[in-house]
């Protein structure tokens, strides 16, 4: 069934098409393209792009669309688009160019770009099939010319990595990266694989491979560059930077904006189209076009000026308006707006009003003057569950379908589907009406974008943890704190084996074999360079483990009785409406986040099940951690309960008040402050109507801890930025935290409260999903200089945005502003800082937030929780004297918006940087991608060492042993307690069992030539905890790097081994080709009748001491020398526990 088809006559088609409201476009664009040759539509905006191809994809799925992306960068940026945004590019023109495709779309600034011309991709686009040869050499030289990065690890497009038989590669324009099996040198299987864990997923019977740039870098492209270089710019070119990078064969940041000289000359998106294409013209261009030529002409001039980036003219870079559309006189066009009278109509007013007693009133009234079908359309299938609960309970039953084609045959009056539709419309003839939430609630439409959700998984993020450094301090569980200094290949006799060498105090070496490597764990505890040596053969380690192992076990009785009190005590299980749940969600202005979504319902389930909750909520800033405590709020106060929100900084507690004031606003909610900015008649108040119960939610600084704050019924607790608490304060908290919900929320947890979460102590979320077009902070390190901070203050006033300047000294703040007014006169500065009077610093922020002045010259003050969106450029004097987690929590300050934030760490150019300051800086720089706060605590608690988990010390017996070897002595503590038995303080970590089968055990080198890769690959095998993560572990080796050698199966047998012996009690298991020698703890697990038995036996066990067995007997291999263990195991009989 179509609707506009009558309009589609094939002797003359339209010319313009107007009235099209809503997404009638969007339908009548789908049913043309059924009718007519390929559509290349072009729109005025990006916006509306985006719009149109999801509308398309759901109209009819079985059209190809195709969206031709921005490169999102500005005109002569000087750094490169995003390499996915660069591979979408490429595949579209790729299908374009063939003719592959239904419907083009395009936004019109992108459309004037100029391109490389289509006969650059047709000549540097390959296929790779099943059975094809493979020449590795020339594969290698083909991929370095086509632009693509040989790495150890395939993670993002344009990557390639070859390891002997295996290759894995990640083409442009793909969505998953590919492996390639090679048999000899042929191709004997090629399949995708998933770049997360590195595993296949499924085959594929050819692979294609675009080019990884959009410009060619091999001899010729270089030549023509050097030679148009030295044509178009005056000057010694060899002074150039960026003609130096080229001559060398790299790609400088920003080199896209230089594309036409790569080529003799470049094309337009008009020439890859086929002849035959209709070009469709989607809203008011010619204004897009003048306002992004304007564009490019001014950041032309007010670049134009750097002697080592001389800038091409626009006209060279960018097709000028006119002459793109007198190019578009070549096609057939036709002009579709969605204003004016003529197909369809915008959709009546009929917004839900849910105050009214008959909220559908409006909605009922259209449908029952319509005479045609109402097809109502949800964003999501759990939405359209809910509305058609909502609209049955009013009365109105509406039938549900899948999909536009699936509504169209049925028959009802009200249908009820789902899908990205961004605005309903009315068709002129009456027939049908579509409306969305956008009309049903009166919104704006917002920009939906369902993503491959996929929600983090923590152990992924933990893994990183095993990146050990040669020169990193380490631990050894039976020797103690010694420095790492590589991977050893050795001979002891039995052929090669890998061993770890570690170095002690005085010198002392000490070779770990990899199969051992579950004694060893990574060292965080003190500072950088001051991890405590131990030296070999003294006691000085067995004492420090000791101390460390007594603190663990009072903590761990400490634990396990607030664990008791908890489950013990009954918490509020939390009782509310779904229905108000769900129109209090519905204030929320954007998608959530698999993660976010994900951390959501877990507080509302905690909240829910009766056990108090106490829960850290790790989210990168601006992730959306505060919507998660504004749903958690929502649910207390519904429930009947007061909630207590304790932030560190008076202007968080400002800015928080605002924003649970605006969410709060439709709802019978009081809420109060508690701050500085508050007087003191208006705190006395709060007060009394907090203890009188009349209060619901109290949003405060530390004023909230103090004695004289009395609740009536408190219900739910929200600690915001945790990390800016002392532990005493959350002590106090502690007081309350038996019986109330307790959510915490930080972007870097201190050490202390990240170990307490990573050893479950307290249930843990990360939100570390980027919202929806979040693009990561460019960070930079640099000297102080006038013409960066000029430069970087005046690209954000050119796209309308606001600066923060970031001077941490209130004495000299003044002096830094008469520098800046001279430096930037176009600027309006403003100064904050926390020693100004509580209205001026109000007053201050409030006006920045309402845009009245351009730059913020502030101190730490802004650190904590302020949200501007205009604001996406922060520049921080004198960077080097904060910490990691401050500079974090500082950029994250910019970047809350879909535009390129920037972030510039200055530092003296004179000062030497102490190590710690070199280190953090290079990590906050390293760690730019979104989500990094997590990381970057795991580095802090590197580089500053974790903290006593209860009490008041942030450190402690900790810094003797390390930060892991004490979690695993709490761990094994509170383990021993749980199950009634005193901890073995001689043994703090249980029975470790040493077992050599005088084989080589490890991965060979040409199996797995990355020496990073294989250490980590030996810590993972040394944590597995059950044959089944083993045998996991062997699948993905197998997987990622080909049949196992011999060495490699003996290192998993030693593995296996030691999983099965631990039971028993053997310290030390010795196997080699004339028999098995076999040690026990004193005291073992072991029925002594079964030893006896085996003496006396045939089999030849004889004691060689009091807690020794052997047996003499012919072992010639791996098999043999497990099957013998395995029946000596068997013969031993089941564990006996020991009676205490």
């Amino acid at each position: 069934m179509t609707f506009f088809s009558s309009t589609f006559q094939p002797s003359s088609l339209p010319r313009n098409a107007s009235g099209l409201a809503g997404a009638a476009d969007s339908l009548y664009l789908a049913e043309l393209a059924r009718h007519d040759t390929p559509l290349a539509v072009v729109c005025a905006s990006a916006w509306d792009a985006n719009r149109l191809t999801e509308e398309l994809r759901w109209f009819d799925p079985g059209l190809r669309v195709c969206a031709f992306p921005d490169w999102e960068t500005l005109p002569y940026d000087s750094f490169s688009p995003h390499p996915d945004l660069i591979s979408e590019r490429l595949a579209t023109l790729y299908q374009i160019s063939r003719g592959e495709f239904d419907i083009a779309v395009v936004a019109l600034p992108t459309a004037l770009y100029r391109l490389a011309p289509p006969a650059f991709l047709a000549a540097h686009t390959f296929f790779l099939k099943q059975k094809d040869t493979l020449d590795e050499a020339a594969f290698r030289a083909q991929m370095a010319l086509g632009g693509y990065t040989n790495v150890n690890q395939v993670y993002s497009p344009g990557e390639f990595s070859v390891r002997g038989g295996l290759i894995d590669l990640f083409p442009m324009g793909s969505a998953l990266p590919y492996r390639i099996d090679l048999f000899d040198n042929e191709i004997e299987t090629l399949r995708a694989f998933d770049v997360d864990t590195q595993r296949s997923i499924y085959p594929v019977n050819e692979v294609r491979l675009l080019p990884a740039r959009e410009f060619p870098l091999d001899e010729a492209g270089i030549t023509r560059f050097r030679q148009n270089f030295r044509e178009r710019f005056e000057g010694d070119p060899s002074k150039s930077k960026l003609y130096k990078d080229v001559s060398n064969g790299l790609a400088p940041a920003g080199i896209e904006y230089y594309l036409p000289l790569f080529f003799e000359e470049t094309a337009t998106l008009f020439d890859y189209l086929p002849a035959q294409t209709r070009f469709v013209s989607h809203g008011a261009l010619d204004p897009a076009g003048q306002a992004f030529w304007a564009d490019a002409q001014s950041r032309f001039r007010l670049l134009s000026g750097d002697k080592d980036r001389p800038l091409l003219p626009p006209a060279e870079l960018f097709l000028p308006t006119d002459a793109f559309f007198s190019l578009a006189k070549a096609y057939d066009r036709l002009d579709v707006e969605q204003t004016g009278s003529g197909l369809a109509r915008p959709v009546p007013p009929i917004s839900v009003d849910r105050r009214e007693a008959h909220p559908v009133a409006k909605l009922r009234g259209f449908i029952d003057s319509f005479q045609g079908t109402v097809l109502i359309v949800a964003p999501s299938a759990g939405r359209r569950e809910t509305l058609h609960e909502y609209l049955a309970e009013h009365g109105l039953t509406a039938t549900l379908c899948e999909g536009w084609a699936d509504c169209l045959p049925r028959a009802g009056r009200i249908l009820l589907t789902h899908g990205p539709l961004a605005e309903g419309f009315v068709m002129a003839d009456g027939t049908l009406a579509v409306i969305t939430e956008t009309e049903l609630y009166a919104i704006p439409p917002k920009t939906r974008r369902a993503r491959e959700a996929r929600a983090t998984q923590i152990d992924n993020l933990l893994r990183d943890l095993s990146e050990l450094k040669p020169g990193d301090p380490v631990v050894h569980a039976q020797y103690g704190v010694g420095q790492y200094l590589g991977l050893v290949n050795m001979d002891l006799g039995d052929g090669d084996t890998e061993f770890l060498q570690l170095e002690y105090a005085k010198g002392d070496k000490l070779y770990v074999p990899v199969a051992n490597l579950h004694l060893i764990s990574r060292y965080s505890g003190a500072g950088e360079g001051a991890a405590p040596l131990h030296r070999l053969g003294t006691d000085q380690w067995e004492k420090a483990r000791h101390r460390a192992m007594q603190a663990a076990r009072d903590t761990a009785a400490e634990l396990l009785n607030l664990y008791a009190l908890r489950a013990a005590r009954e918490g509020h299980a939390f009782q509310f409406s779904l229905h108000d749940y769900e129109a209090f969600s519905e204030g929320f202005g954007y998608e959530e986040t698999p993660d976010q979504a994900a951390t959501i319902a877990a507080v509302m389930a905690d909240m829910q099940s009766g056990k108090p909750m106490d829960r850290l909520v790790c989210g990168d800033v601006g992730f959306g951690k505060t919507e998660v405590a504004l749903r958690a709020a929502f649910m207390a106060v519904m429930g009947g309960y007061q909630v207590a929100v304790l932030v560190p900084t008076t202007l968080l507690a400002e800015q928080h008040f605002q924003s649970f004031s605006d969410r709060f606003s439709a709802w019978p909610v009081k809420l109060a402050e508690l701050s500085r900015f508050r007087s003191p008649r208006e705190q006395a108040e709060a007060l009394q109507a907090l203890a009188d119960g009349k209060l619901d939610i109290v949003i405060g600084t530390h004023r909230l801890i103090q004695k004289d704050v009395k609740f009536a019924r408190l219900g739910l607790v929200i600690l915001d930025e945790e990390h800016r608490f002392g532990v005493r304060q959350k002590e106090q908290l502690k007081a309350l935290r038996a019986e109330v919900d307790v959510l915490t929320l930080t972007a870097t947890p201190i050490p202390r409260t990240l170990a307490m979460s990573l050893e479950g102590i307290r249930d843990f979320s990360v939100i570390a999903t980027a919202p929806q077009k979040r693009l990561a902070v460019k960070t930079f390190v640099q000297s102080f200089s006038n013409g960066l901070i000029r430069e970087a203050v005046l690209r954000e006033l050119k796209r309308g945005g606001q600066v923060y300047f970031l001077h941490n000294e209130v004495s000299t703040i003044e002096a830094m502003r008469e520098r800046l007014e001279k430096l930037l006169p176009e600027a309006r500065i403003r100064v904050g800082h926390g020693q100004q009077g509580e209205r001026e610093l109000e007053q201050v922020m409030r006006d920045f937030y309402q845009q009245r002045y351009d730059v913020l010259l502030c101190t730490t003050i802004i650190e904590t929780g302020i949200d501007v969106p205009t604001a996406n450029t922060i520049l921080i004097n004198r960077a080097d004297k904060f910490g990691l987690s401050q500079l974090h929590q500082l950029r994250g300050r910019v970047g809350r918006s879909h535009h390129q934030a920037f972030a510039y760490l200055l530092v003296d150019e004179d000062r030497t940087l102490t190590p710690q300051a070199k280190k953090r800086l290079e990590a906050i720089q390293m760690m730019e991608e979104l989500g990094a706060g997590f990381h970057l605590a795991m580095h802090d608690l590197e580089i500053r060492g974790a903290g006593e988990v209860l009490g008041e010390k942030q450190s402690g017996e900790i810094l003797e042993v390390g930060f892991s070897l004490y979690n695993d002595m709490l761990a094994g503590a509170v383990a021993s307690l749980k199950a009634g038995k005193e901890p073995d303080m001689s043994q703090p970590l249980g029975v470790v069992s040493e077992i050599n089968l005088h084989l080589p055990a490890l991965l060979p080198v040409d199996y797995c030539p990355d020496v990073h890769e294989r250490l980590v690959l030996y810590k993972r095998l040394a944590s597995c905890q059950t044959p089944d993560e083993l045998t996991q572990m062997q699948e993905e080796l197998v997987d990622r790097f080909g049949e196992l050698p011999d060495t490699a199966r003996a290192l998993l047998a030693v593995h296996r081994l030691r999983m099965s012996t631990r039971a028993y009690g053997i310290v030390r298991l010795d196997v080699s080709g004339e028999g098995m020698s076999v040690q026990f703890v004193p005291n073992p697990p072991i029925d002594p009748g079964k030893i006896i038995q085996l003496i006396q036996g045939k089999a030849g066990y004889r004691l060689a001491g009091p807690d020794r067995l052997k047996l003499t007997t012919s072992l010639p291999d791996v098999a043999r020398r497990v099957g013998a263990v395995t029946a000596f195991l068997a013969a031993l009989g089941e564990p006996v526990p020991l009676v205490t």
